[in-house]
């Protein structure tokens, strides 16, 4: 049976992939060519479609293609802009709190010790009044810097409440472990793409977090470390369950001491 080899089916190739997928021909994604090979051949790209076609002939390459359709390519793109909008409102935050940590001392003492939601809901509510130039300037400049969190805020809002069904629909049992919200869950769909099966087996997920042990023995030595590849964004969401239940899972204690 034919079948091809694409790199990169998540993103440039993804429009290969679906023609290709329409027209009834089995596709397996294939991963760049390794550091080594690339110093040793060099890089172009007749030597990257020969590598594609060597690693699906051979067997090399076996793995399902990304989707980019249906529920999970809706949740991706909605946590694209998701997660634009946190980065800017942290950015915000930040530009806020050095201002007044530089600006004059009646803000210093006003806004010292304000937790992020607050500071920007005080800050938005400034009424800067015309005197000294800096000190007006910084009063605008941190009125701005509250409406804009302000607006992400909302703007964070409305994508949650998109994606919320979105996650609950795909993956309910997800949702249902302890330290799983949606965002979590929703970084996690949008890692495993429309084939679940690369998620197949608790081993699988371990690689596929960069938290798997794998051989590193030498001569008389036997050692395992961390596998350092993986998916980055599912390392993420795999730091915050275990955080999240280190500190408030039932079974442990408030620093995930065994209670």
């Amino acid at each position: 049976m034919w079948h091809w080899g694409v790199e990169g089916t998540g993103g440039y190739g993804a429009g290969l992939t679906r023609y290709l997928a329409a027209s009834g021909i089995r596709v397996v994604e294939v991963d760049r060519a390794d550091r080594q090979d690339r110093h040793r051949q060099g890089k172009s790209d007749p030597l990257a479609a020969v590598g594609a076609a060597r690693a699906a002939q051979s067997g090399r390459a076996s793995g399902a293609p990304k989707g980019r359709d249906g529920a999970v390519e809706a949740i991706r793109a909605l946590m694209v802009a998701r997660r634009r909008a946190r980065n800017e409102r942290t950015q915000a935050i930040n530009q806020a709190r050095s201002l007044i940590i530089t600006g004059p001392d009646d803000l210093r003492a006003r806004f010292a010790r304000h937790s992020a939601a607050a500071l920007a809901a005080a800050i938005a509510a400034l009424r800067p009044r015309p005197g000294d130039a800096a000190e007006y300037a910084v009063r605008v400049a941190l009125r701005e810097l509250g409406r804009r969190v302000e607006f992400l805020d909302a703007q964070l809002e409305r994508l949650d409440d998109l994606v919320t069904p979105l996650v609950t629909a795909r993956a309910p049992g997800l949702l249902a472990l302890h330290g799983v919200g949606p965002d979590t869950a929703a970084l996690l769909l949008v890692v495993a793409g429309d084939h679940p099966e690369r998620l197949r087996s608790e081993a699988a997920r371990a690689h596929l977090c960069g938290v798997a042990p794998i051989p590193a023995s030498s001569g008389k030595t036997r050692r395992h470390r961390l596998n350092r590849g993986g998916n980055r964004e599912a390392s993420h969401a795999l730091w915050r369950i275990v955080i999240t239940r280190m500190s408030s899972h039932a079974d442990l204690g408030p620093l995930g001491r065994p209670g």
